[in-house]
């Protein structure tokens, strides 16, 4: 006997590939979110992560700034005891030096010559005093001049005065420190 189907087999064909269609388009969109969501926490984990690198790198940057102004502070006292010293070590120096440029004014002094002020500012000295007579005056300027402690003699003013009833010459003269009485100092 044949079959004949009367049933609408096309139509049975076509809800059936619809009914696969609309199966593989809802596992499509869910693998699609499920690939979505996944990227999203991998990403969101990543950010996460590097946020924490980079906390940890603004707290070690913080600690190496603290250790960046220590050592800053350290070398700014560094500097100051270096300065210190340098202070020291230069009164040291100059200590022994007032006792030789003493001792080699006195040493220079012609027998005519009295001092009355000796002023020293910086590598200058100023003479003032009284003199019996002119020569007297040159003498102890070329002594000076001739010292290994002092250069370059200049007279400013010498004048007649009258001291104790007996004629004076009353002079003021600059001398300067040689640049090398340090040499000189260790040589005594």
């Amino acid at each position: 006997m044949i079959r004949i189907n009367l049933l609408p087999h096309r139509e049975l064909k076509r809800k059936a590939r619809q009914q696969q269609f609309a199966i593989l388009a809802g596992m499509t969109c869910a693998l699609g979110l499920f690939i979505v969501w996944g990227m999203y926490e991998y990403i969101a984990g990543e950010i996460e992560h590097q946020n924490g690198r980079n906390q940890y790198l603004q707290n070690q940057i913080a600690i190496l700034d603290k250790q960046i102004e220590e050592i800053k502070r350290i070398k700014e006292q560094k500097q100051e005891l270096i300065a210190r010293k340098g202070v020291v070590e230069a009164l040291q120096l100059d200590r022994a030096k007032v006792v030789h440029v003493l001792d080699q004014v006195a040493r220079l002094m012609p027998d005519g010559v009295y001092l009355k002020s000796l002023k020293q500012t910086e590598q200058h000295i100023h003479l003032s005093g009284y003199a019996q007579s002119n020569a007297w005056v040159s003498t102890l300027m070329r002594n000076l001049d001739a010292s290994p402690w002092f250069e370059s003699p200049l007279l400013i003013e010498i004048k007649a005065a009258t001291i104790n009833n007996s004629r004076s010459n009353e002079f003021d003269l600059n001398v300067r420190l040689s640049e090398s009485p340090n040499s000189l100092t260790e040589q005594l």
